[in-house]
């Protein structure tokens, strides 16, 4: 039995397909509390990451080098309007309405995507984030 040349290549490539890819959980591993939201990347990013959450910007502490999630806590229930930008990474969904049950809280996927831009000179500094009460963000491995 022959086979075609093209064969042992479509397997190779689909194994290093396979292998290269990561997977990215569409569910937590934990329950989430009530007032929490968390995105979770498919990427490492390395920040700084900007938060917008009915428009008041959010601090986001970022503890270690690199993160894998977001994790949003003292949201009340209802809609909250957000926003999400870096200088160094873009995100899909990056903006739009979250709506918070009373009993769980949100576990979002989003796309992340590397972004190299060519900035001449330093960008300008924001002043420091005024946030919402009660309202913190924290990056996560």
């Amino acid at each position: 039995m022959k086979f075609h040349p093209a064969v042992p290549a479509l397997v190779l490539l689909a194994a290093a397909s396979f292998t290269a890819c990561r997977k990215v959980p569409l569910t937590p591993s934990a329950p989430i509390p009530a007032g929490t939201v968390v995105f979770r990347f498919t990427r490492a990013i390395r920040g700084p990451v900007e938060l917008t959450v009915d428009g008041a910007r959010i601090p986001v502490q970022q503890p270690s080098k690199e993160a894998r999630s977001l994790q949003i806590s003292g949201l009340a229930t209802g809609k909250h309007r957000f926003f999400l930008t870096s200088q160094a990474e873009t995100f899909s969904p990056d903006s739009g309405e979250l709506d918070l049950p009373a009993d769980r809280g949100l576990y979002l996927v989003a796309l992340t995507q590397k972004f190299d831009a060519v900035l001449y000179g330093k960008p300008d500094q924001l002043p420091p984030a005024e946030g919402l009460p009660g309202v913190t963000a924290l990056l996560i491995k």
